[in-house]
């Protein structure tokens, strides 16, 4: 059986990076088993997950170009579906349940709902991956519908085991009007759910 690089998928389909924080946390923490991707997009962490041996479940409001790529490929263990954020309840069980650069797209009113079924679905001693923009005096943001306050995503995951936490600065891939990309403040979070009943 051919061993496929971890940018297989990326380089022949020229799809955008796995994000790094999805790379580290698989990496480091060794996980396996059913992953969750809230706002797949083309599926660049998704096709990741898939490399490294999970089980993907992928949801975007347009998941029509990872579809197109699993057709392709004819992988299983890995399937889409078409959702919208902003007025969605779920329920699984899941050992990662990932959201990378979404939140901030989402109307406000949807976060508390989407952040509680997230953890809801995500098995004792599995983790939430979460990456979103952010609202702060020295980095301020008007581009998105939502934005997180300081400790606001933290505030979240006060009663999980909190593995990674910080709001630095980083880039869109977007560019202001002289085409230099926009630096924001971006929450981080990886928190894993405790094994142990409270």
């Amino acid at each position: 059986m051919n061993v496929r690089p971890d940018s297989y998928y990326t380089e022949k389909y020229q799809l955008t990076a796995t994000h790094s924080e999805v790379a580290e946390a698989v990496s480091q923490l060794a996980l396996k088993g059913r992953a969750l991707d809230l706002g797949c997009g083309s599926g660049r962490n998704s096709l990741y997950l898939h490399l490294k041996g999970f089980d993907v479940t992928a949801w975007d409001r347009n998941p029509a170009r990872l579809a197109q790529i699993i057709a392709e490929e004819g992988l299983t263990g890995i399937r889409t579906e078409q959702k919208d954020f902003n007025d969605l309840r779920f329920n699984g069980a899941f050992d990662l349940v990932l959201s990378t650069v979404v939140m901030m797209f989402l109307q406000p009113e949807a976060i508390p709902r989407l952040i509680a079924d997230m953890q809801a679905s995500t098995v004792r001693g599995g983790y939430n991956l979460i990456v979103s923009a952010m609202d702060t005096e020295d980095y301020p943001c008007t581009l998105f519908p939502f934005a997180f306050k300081s400790g606001e995503l933290s505030e979240y995951y006060r009663k999980w085991r909190i593995v990674k936490y910080n709001e630095h600065p980083g880039q869109l891939h977007r560019t202001d009007e002289h085409g230099n990309r926009i630096s924001l403040r971006f929450a981080t979070l990886l928190a894993q759910k405790e094994r142990v009943k409270e």
